[in-house]
């Protein structure tokens, strides 16, 4: 049995998430096939990196996850299974790895199976389904192809720290709405050391100085910060678009600031 993820840009009109579906069984019927989700925005690999590294840890040891973004086969960006926290994750090492992982994988395998069909323009059907489900069936990548040594880098932007202000940025916007930072719940305690603060974005415009533990701790319409359940600072309106409603896009910056003490 076994499962086997897929997330991608392919959406859910076309007949990509059907046919790729269809060739694991064609392999492996007894596997289990979840879909994390087919809506990245197309050839956005930092943001399925984010929706996947905050989603494997879900999943049981042996699982199998099929990353369809800009699966182009290249010279320098090559397919690789890396096997990684006790799960196996299958995709072209554009960098997209590199943002998903923490440290380096255990392994890493490149791909070096025959293709389903002449095209090269859909790998995910035509060899990561097949390399997934040969996995499930015997667990052993070395037979995919041979071992290879470190992966294609990506930096994100990291937080900057001064002496009175963390400057940070939205990598994220959920079907909420919601505004996902790339401020961590560690940095954000260490930066603040229990002293007042104010978080600002749309150069200042709008402010928010506390941090609350849900969303229905403030009254509907009105912003909340709070920390997600992996640790992330978010910004929200309680049953209102904080995107849409406050004109805040992907890559804005976000700015917290400790506030001195007035002198008496």
């Amino acid at each position: 049995m076994g499962i086997i993820t897929l997330i991608s840009d392919w959406g859910l009109s076309d007949y990509y998430v059907a046919a790729v579906k269809g060739m694991i069984y064609k392999f492996h019927p007894e596997a289990k096939i979840v879909d994390i989700t087919h809506q990245i925005q197309p050839f956005n690999s930092a943001e399925a990196a984010y929706i996947l590294k905050n989603t494997y840890k879900s999943f049981p040891d042996g699982t199998v996850h099929i990353i369809g973004i800009n699966t182009e086969e290249s010279l320098k960006d090559v397919h690789i299974v890396a096997y990684y926290d006790k799960q196996y994750f299958i995709g072209t090492d554009d960098g997209i790895f590199s943002l998903i992982f923490d440290d380096e994988p255990d392994s890493i395998n490149e791909l070096d199976i025959r293709l389903e069909t002449s095209s090269h323009t859909f790998s995910s059907r035509d060899r990561f389904a097949k390399a997934a489900a040969l996995l499930l069936k015997n667990g052993n990548p070395e037979e995919l192809g041979p071992l290879r040594q470190g992966l294609v880098k990506k930096m994100l932007f990291n937080p900057v720290i001064n002496e009175d202000s963390l400057k940070g940025m939205i990598i994220h916007i959920d079907n909420y709405n919601n505004l996902i930072t790339n401020i961590t719940k560690n940095d954000f305690k260490k930066f603040t050391s229990g002293a007042q603060f104010e978080i600002s974005f749309r150069s200042q415009k709008y402010k928010v100085s506390e941090i609350q533990d849900s969303y229905g701790d403030v009254r509907p319409g009105e912003m909340v910060a709070l920390f997600t359940g992996n640790g992330i600072l978010e910004i929200a309106i309680n049953k209102g678009k904080a995107a849409s409603l406050l004109g805040i896009h992907k890559n804005d910056p976000i700015l917290i600031t400790r506030l001195r003490k007035s002198k008496k």
